[in-house]
Order: C-alpha cells, then structure tokens, then sequence
C-alpha cells in the first residue's frame, strides 16, 4: 500500500503539473491574442492623426478614431512605456502637443499643447522618457525639454544648441548616454555625450564624423543586437553602414545604393526601419516612390539588396509593426496606406492592402500596448 499510495501521488503530482502548464500557455496565448497593436499616422494638412489598430493575424487596419490637432502635425513620438504619444506641430506658433494613450483602446487624450524652440522635423524622447529632443531643421538647431512623470513637457527647454546647417534627425543610442544627430546641409552626424540625470548634452569626441560630399544625411537606425549603426543619405539615395562604438562615436564600414537600379532622377531618400530581429533592413525613396529592403548581416553589418517594391506616391514615412511581420508606408502625394507582409525567412514584401487617410501623411509609429 506504501509503495502504490507513492505511485499514486507521484502520478497526481505529474498530472497536476501538466494541467498547470496548460493552463500558463493558454494565459500567456490569451494574452497575446488580447494585445492590441496601434499605429498612429500624422497627416499635416488635414491636422489629424489618425488611430488605427492592426489586425496581426491578416495585416488589416481599422480606423479607430481620427484626432484632430492645433497645426501642422508631422513628426511623432512615443514614450518608451508607450504611455504617451508626442507630436510636433509645425505651422505657427512652432509647439508639440502631448497625449495619454488609453492603455486599453489606445485612444489619444489631449494633456497640454507648448512651445517648442523652433520648426521642429524630428522628435524623440531618450530611454528613459524624461526628455524630449528636437531636431529643427530650418532653425539649425537642436533642443531638449524635460517630461513630467504624468507626460507634460515642460514649456522651457533645458537647452537650445545651435547645430551646423538643416538638422534632421536627433535619437539617443541604446545606452541613453549618448546622442547623434544628422545634419543634411553639412554633411555629417554630430556625436555628443547626453547625462542622463541632469538632460545635459556636450560634444564628444570627435564631435561629428562627415558623409561624403553631397549625400545629405537624413535618419538613421541602430541595429537592435550588435553595435551598427545605418545612417539614410537623403541625397544621394545611399545607406551608410557604420560601426557604432562603446565611446558613443561612429567609424564608416560601407555605403550601399537604395534606389531602384533604372531609376536616374534625382533622389529624395526620406525613411529607414530594421525589423526587431536585426535580420532586415527597408528604407523609403520619394522620387521612385519605391521601398528598398535589404538583408543585414549580424557579424559585419554588411547589407545585400533584395528587392525595390513600387509603394505609395512619396512615402516620406513608413515603420514596421512591434512583432516584424507587417511594414506600413504612407504617401504624401496619394493620401494613403499601403500594408505589406514581410516574408519572415527572405524579407521580400507582399502587398496586402491599400487604406485612405488624410491630406499629406507623413510620420507612422506603431506600438503593442502595454498589457
């Protein structure tokens, strides 16, 4: 009787530890199943930015609210908890507007419209989520404001620095102590130390490192797993790859062209994306109206041409979903969405549909939303 009643509990022990297992993945597939990814599409003329969210089984959208702004809304921001959602008005006064995103619905909620130094194209926040970073193009320029825990950016900016000609873009590296920032008009990208703690930022050393003459640096990207570092010329329609350094400074590894091998008008490289693995790369050229992929090798950053995929007319910004299953690209010129399937194993785009939205869509991000 012993030996049985120890049989016997050891096999009630196995079957209980086979239900509870069951029952985490059903959980942890509820879970997942219940996630809600968003996208958040600027369109400036018609002052709006649509809310949609994405169907991950079949890539399709549905609109779920259209939220109407004070100016010229492009660029946009989300906090790293995802919680708010910051966008740059770009007609007069010069201001960004903060929003609560509604952790089950993904709804905007207006928090406060402020100033901002200048004509701001290009908006982040550091990792952390306590600052904001412009980057004006017109005004030559950058600035930093700080983020109130409930998501308000203070109205008085830490710092106004002036910068060489037309600064584009401004994003803090992975480590949130440093800072790059590409300006088209001199033809390089400015290296500065950023002090977490107190938001300060101070030029490293060097201070920049050039492109070549002409090419007009424009975004960038950093690869989510290894130390490299893809910079989007605007100009001449090339990628740079470089190698991105522990000291926060940047070494040239290759260039590589992104326009279609006919095309022989002048470029306007406008987008750059990786999916979330590291194993793809897409950038957006607005003469061509076509989407470049590449693949990224992990161990040398090196990029290899897939394909050129015609998309919207001028698709000056596009973004990838969360999970890297799912590439949309906007077009200034068509007013509308186009959503590709990203093939998972080549990276080769599928078109799946084609969405309108409003006048002159410019910015997309594209979030999974807190559970």
């Amino acid at each position: 009787m012993g030996y049985m009643s120890k049989t016997r509990a050891r096999l009630i022990i196995a079957i209980a530890a086979v239900i509870i297992a069951v029952m985490i993945s059903r959980l942890i597939n509820t879970s997942a199943a219940n996630s809600r990814t968003m996208v958040y599409i600027s369109n400036a003329e018609s002052r709006e930015i649509y809310v949609l969210e994405l169907n991950q089984k079949d890539g399709s959208s549905t609109v779920v609210e259209r939220v109407p702004v004070a100016g010229n809304v492009m660029p946009l921001a989300i906090s790293p908890d995802r919680k708010y959602l910051y966008a740059s008005l770009r007609s007069e006064p010069y201001s960004v507007s903060s929003f609560a995103i509604d952790p089950q619905s993904g709804k905007l909620t207006l928090i406060k419209t402020v100033p901002l130094a200048d004509n701001m194209a290009y908006l982040s926040t550091d990792r952390s989520g306590r600052y904001l970073f412009g980057a004006s193009y017109s005004g030559n320029k950058i600035s930093v404001n700080a983020i109130s825990p409930s998501g308000e950016v203070d109205a008085k900016p830490l710092a106004v620095i002036p910068t060489g000609k037309n600064a584009h873009a401004i994003v803090a590296d992975p480590s949130n102590s440093f800072l790059f920032v590409t300006n088209l008009g001199e033809d390089a990208i400015l290296q500065y130390r950023f002090d977490k703690a107190s938001g300060a930022i101070t030029p490293n050393e060097p201070p920049d490192v050039k492109t070549k003459k002409g090419a007009g640096p424009r975004h960038f990207v950093f690869h989510p797993t290894h130390h490299y570092f893809f910079g989007l010329n605007e100009l001449d329609g090339t990628v740079n790859t470089y190698r991105w350094h522990g000291s926060g400074t940047l070494t040239l590894l290759a260039s590589i062209s992104m326009t279609p091998a006919e095309f022989k008008n002048k470029p306007s490289a406008a987008d750059i994306h990786i999916t979330p693995d590291g194993k793809f790369l897409y950038a957006s050229e607005r003469s061509s109206s076509t989407i470049a992929a590449f693949r990224v090798d992990s161990n040398s950053g090196r990029l290899t041409p897939i394909a050129n995929y015609p998309t919207e007319t001028q698709p000056r910004g596009f973004n990838i979903d969360p999970k890297g299953k799912y590439l949309l690209a906007a077009g200034q010129k068509s007013n509308g969405l186009s959503t590709y399937e990203i093939n998972q194993k080549t990276g080769a785009l599928r078109k799946l549909s084609h969405m309108d939205l409003g006048k002159n869509p410019n910015w997309i991000e594209i979030i999974v939303l807190p559970q």
